[in-house]
């Protein structure tokens, strides 16, 4: 029996919860603090920027003088500004908020743990940036010309021509949701990896169910992307072999964790 009165017992582990909690109450501040000074810059810079997003556009529409994007509302344009800013802000903050993450549960984690975890919070935004540069520089030079291909003239269609007139709001939102769905999908090595770690999956699992993640991910790749199977396939086809990494990055995880067994 223990000599320290209950009132006593409580209190002390109520102490480190209240630590905890304060502490993350910092880092989460430092991640909004982050957040809001990147958004500030972004919204400075947000001419830059949008003009950065639609210069595939522009590529794909040069020789044709007089073609552009408009805005129908009036308070359009100015939301598009923010939206931008918004939108590279969260990208651009993302290590931030990785790093605070990462400070607040490396000091409850092993030594093994945290060099076991660190690789994947480093991958992490690494392995997103390359979808999104895969999104524009590879999938918008080829989906821009490919969409703009229906355009037809006065004689195609017997009168009236049809031409591209976009608006501004779609264009980004179209943009923006390609670029994290590239982004996000380029994360599937990090996420399968993480749970055969943890013991959730396994290399022989993940080999057993090839047949139907790749079906699955060519399902999600019509969801995500534009409706023609060209950029489907961009992206669908990484997917699929950034799943084969996974199998083999588990697999020898699995061959070191049964080496250390044997020891």
């Amino acid at each position: 029996m223990s000599d320290i009165p209950a009132e006593d017992e409580l209190e002390s582990s109520r102490a480190p919860l209240i630590e905890h909690l304060i502490e993350l109450r910092r880092r989460l501040l430092y991640s909004v603090v982050g957040f809001v000074i990147m958004f500030g810059i972004c919204l400075f810079w947000a001419d830059e920027i949008y003009a950065f997003l639609v210069h595939p556009l522009a590529e794909a529409m040069a020789g044709h003088p007089g073609r552009r994007l408009i805005f129908t509302g009036l308070t359009e344009a100015l939301f598009t500004q923010i939206k931008v800013a918004f939108f590279a802000a969260s990208m651009l903050s993302f290590p931030i908020v990785a790093g605070q993450l990462w400070l607040f549960v490396a000091p409850g984690l092993y030594k093994n743990e945290r060099h076991a975890f660190l690789p994947f919070l480093v991958a992490t935004p690494i392995l997103f940036m390359l979808g999104a540069a895969m999104a524009y520089y590879i999938v918008f030079p080829v989906a821009w010309p490919f969409f703009l291909g229906f355009e037809m003239n006065a004689e195609q269609t017997g009168g009236l021509p049809i031409q591209f007139e976009g608006k501004v709001n779609e264009y980004l939102a179209i943009v923006m949701k390609l670029i994290f769905a590239f982004g996000l999908s380029f994360l599937v090595p990090v996420g399968l990896t993480l749970l055969g770690r943890v013991g959730i999956i396994s290399s022989d699992w993940l080999r057993d169910k090839r047949k139907y993640a790749i079906v699955f991910i060519f399902i999600v790749a019509a969801v995500l992307t534009p409706p023609d199977p060209i950029t489907q396939s961009i992206l669908a086809i990484p997917i699929c072999l950034l799943y084969e990494a996974s199998i083999w990055l588990i697999r020898i995880w699995e061959k070191k964790r049964d080496r250390d067994a044997e020891i």
